[in-house]
């Protein structure tokens, strides 16, 4: 069986589209939506192609119309984006949104499979490192053989007690300076961490024809392409972009 594993789309359809993997099983790991152009194809892509997913933060945020207050980083980012999305999905879309579990136990081929989007322990906002040790506590009561898990955008694997954790990585806005589509896909007990390109000035020029802030959207331009804009807008002196913690 050949599981494909996506998380963090954020409303980048290009960056879906070019996920061309042949699979059997998809897996979703949550953030469907926010920050990109396109949320409606992709909660629509999701409802045809996921066999099963769980919710993620700004999924919960998009679903129940969460006001977003923060002056920086991805916080700044995400009020930005926050109401052209809710606006752009109709009822049944953030209903679909709001209806996705927080964590999902199935079987596949004989093993067992724990979804959520950041940690057993906090299924939405636990920011979770590549850390054995800090994996450890979280994976403690855990019946599973895999755990997929998303939010922090950057793509890792590792095996703490048995059990192999599996972060794909973010399909639409990757945070480890790669542009590339992440994503994973799991054989015969295997994980492969993949990177597909896609057409970046694509999802680009989409933000740029919409009604975000103007620097709203030059830094998601910035992070499209790979960049590290928190420190090219410090050093540019924007008013109130500042750094702040990540919100996945």
């Amino acid at each position: 069986m050949r599981i494909l594993v996506l998380a963090d789309i954020h409303g980048n359809r290009a960056a879906l589209d070019a996920i061309r993997e042949p699979h059997d099983v998809c897996l979703f790991a949550g953030d469907l939506v926010d920050y990109g152009p396109e949320p409606a194809a992709c909660v629509d892509w999701a409802k045809r192609h996921v066999t099963a997913g769980v919710r993620g933060n700004h999924d919960h945020g998009v679903a129940q119309n969460v006001e977003v207050q923060g002056a920086g980083g991805f916080r700044f980012l995400t009020a930005a984006t926050r109401p052209p999305t809710v606006s752009a999905l109709n009822p049944c879309r953030r209903r679909y949104l709001a209806e996705l579990p927080t964590t999902r136990m199935l079987s596949l081929g004989g093993k067992r499979f724990l979804l959520v989007h950041a940690t057993p322990r906090d299924p939405m906002d636990e920011y979770a490192a590549p850390d054995p040790a800090f994996w450890a506590a979280r994976l403690a009561g855990v019946r599973a053989d895999f755990v997929l898990c998303g939010h922090t955008h950057q793509p890792y694997t590792l095996t703490v007690n048995g059990i192999t954790v599996v972060n794909p990585g973010s399909v639409g806005l990757p945070r480890d300076g790669d542009p590339r589509a992440a994503y994973a896909v799991i054989e015969d007990g295997r994980v492969q961490l993949k990177r597909v390109p896609y057409p970046v000035d694509q999802t680009i020029r989409a933000i740029q024809a919409g009604p975000v802030d103007r620097v709203a959207k030059q830094m998601l331009a910035d992070l499209y392409r790979g960049g590290a804009y928190l420190g090219r807008w410090l050093r540019n002196g924007q008013a109130g972009v500042r750094e702040a913690a990540p919100t996945g």
